[in-house]
């Protein structure tokens, strides 16, 4: 008789889907349900911001329908195996997509898991300058709780495969398993064909590109090797047509081929460097402008000074970081071998800065060496005329031998708030008489809740820089060659997508027959290149220099 008996008496080793409950059936799919809806959010996010503006191209992911037809198939340990395999590729791809959004917002290209550990501090400056140090910290632990909370959901809501009965799994596998092969035979057709079918298996695609980026990383370091090696410019001494004179070589923060050719800033550029141009001429000073090509956009300025200054394409970090223990010579180890002193005026750095050793200072002058007493600008140490009035108080009022200065203006910078304003060079003093105008305007929260303010904000703080300079130049140019150039373009939120890399570049001095030595560069006369000026690579500028002054 005990062969009749019922299974749920019996059969203790029996599996429990073959009595599951209607009502736990039910919520198991809703479990499900969930998973499949959090995949496929995952799957289908742009990596990309430009991808956003248009989401019509936005396709059906094959890996949803794959991993309900394996869960479906699976029990026991080979299901928990393919539930936290499922949860941890996940979550990989989603912080790397929002890592993508992030340097694609910033920089203008994908996160690279092996060059871009450096740039987080820079991202926290720069969203702690932006929005409060407060309101950063509050923006990235909401983040990593919303990160946490999607990948804990959907490890739970995975486990609704667990319950499902017996003949729940069987249709499910069934169903899924020709929705697969229908899907996997439309993606080969719209492959050959290169038609849009609706359907897309993005998973391995992106994570062999992920492995790709890293191990072009690793084989570029190896070409830059043999770059090291090549160097077409002698140990000198150079720079005879200069003899005599000082040199100074100006970065503008965030000044890019935009603000002078795009709409929402061209006017009010184009009319500040008409009046630069007349202010100049008035003192006796000409300029040619033109344009050179940065290795880096929307930040990380240090990769444009040092393809600038080493005559190498340094378009990454790990690419800084191994030109910083070469023996290239930068172009200020050039001015230095060749009878100039050698200084650095660098109001942004606040912290040790162990890699101005490479490029051959006599001196560096950080932000606590310039005597600032007044308040900061938001995220901006001290406002450029400030800055500048500084160094000459310190390099260029001593009577000594000729300076060749290299400085870095960053009241450009972001979050462009509060903009300072000229005062009487007379009077600057140690700054204290900026307090005013740094506790001036709305705070960066306010102002980057509005992209139109911040755009204006932008070109504000570049007519700044510029009337700032034309103002230096026009009082302190004698005998001096300057060069004034952009270190970047900015981020996207001012040029939007697809922008060029190009950042204007000025020469002025007061000898015409300096100047005459750049007429093979074939750069516009004046303070306004032209559209059609020549472009060169900012690792061309270098030699093209040292050529045109020996």
């Amino acid at each position: 008789m005990n062969e009749y008996r019922p299974f749920r008496e019996r059969g203790r080793n029996f599996p429990a889907e073959y009595h599951t409950h209607p009502a736990v059936n039910r919520f198991s799919t809703l479990r499900i349900t969930i998973s499949l809806m959090l995949v496929a959010l995952i799957l289908a996010l742009p990596s990309n911001p430009q991808t956003f503006a248009d989401l019509s191209d936005v396709r059906f992911p094959l890996e949803l329908v794959g991993l309900a037809f394996l869960a479906s198939t699976m029990s026991g340990r080979y299901l928990a195996l393919l539930r936290w395999s499922a949860t941890f590729l996940a979550a990989a791809m989603l912080l790397l997509k929002l890592a993508d959004l992030g340097t694609g917002i910033a920089f203008q290209r994908p996160f690279n898991p092996y060059l871009d550990v450096k740039i987080l501090t820079d991202g926290w400056n720069l969203l702690s300058g932006a929005v409060g140090v407060r309101e950063a910290v509050g923006i990235i632990c909401a983040g990593l709780l919303a990160w946490l909370l999607v990948i804990a959901l959907l490890y739970w809501s995975l486990g609704g495969f667990r319950n499902l009965s017996v003949e729940t799994r069987r249709r499910s596998a069934i169903g899924s398993g020709v929705v697969l092969l229908v899907g996997l035979a439309l993606f080969a057709v719209q492959d050959s064909d290169r038609r849009n079918l609706g359907v897309d298996a993005p998973t391995f695609p992106y994570i062999v590109n992920r492995i790709e980026m890293v191990r072009e990383s690793s084989a570029d370091l190896d070409r830059f090797e043999g770059e090291l090696a090549r160097d077409g410019v002698s140990s000198g001494p150079h720079f005879s047509a200069l003899s005599g004179m000082d040199v100074v070589l100006v970065f503008v923060e965030s000044y890019g081929r935009s603000a002078i050719e795009d709409r929402p800033y061209a006017a009010r550029v184009h009319d500040r460097l008409a009046a630069v141009e007349r202010q100049i001429e008035a003192s006796g000073l000409q300029a040619r402008s033109g344009w050179l090509t940065s290795p880096t956009v929307g930040g990380l300025s240090w990769l444009a000074h040092g393809t600038l200054l080493s005559g190498l394409w340094v378009g990454n970090q790990s690419r800084y970081d191994r030109m910083i223990t070469s023996e290239r010579r930068s172009l200020n180890s050039l001015f230095r071998a060749s009878g100039w002193r050698t200084a650095a005026v660098m109001p942004a750095i606040t912290l040790d800065w162990p890699e101005s050793a490479y490029f051959g200072y006599d001196r560096v002058h950080a932000a606590a060496g310039l005597g600032y007493k007044g308040r900061p600008f938001n995220w901006v140490t001290m406002p450029d005329q400030y800055t500048l009035a500084a160094f000459e108080k310190l390099e260029r009022s001593q009577g000594r031998q000729p300076v060749m200065a290299e400085i870095a203006l960053i009241s450009s910078h972001a979050p462009w708030t509060p903009i300072p304003s000229l005062v009487d060079w007379d009077k600057i003093g140690d700054g204290t008489i900026f307090n005013g105008q740094a506790e001036s305007g709305d705070p960066a929260s306010v102002v980057w809740a509005d992209p139109e303010r911040v755009r204006s904000q932008y070109a504000a703080s570049i007519d700044y820089t510029l009337e700032t300079l034309g103002s230096y130049m026009a009082r302190y140019g004698e005998n001096t060659l300057f060069i004034l150039l952009g270190d970047h373009q900015p981020a996207s939120i001012i040029t939007g997508e697809g922008a060029s890399r190009d950042v204007p570049v000025h020469i002025v001095a007061g000898n015409p027959e300096v100047l005459k030595r750049l007429d093979r560069w074939k750069w516009q006369p004046g303070m306004l290149p032209a559209k059609e000026t020549p472009v060169y690579r900012m690792d061309e500028f270098r030699q093209k220099f040292v050529e045109s002054f020996d």
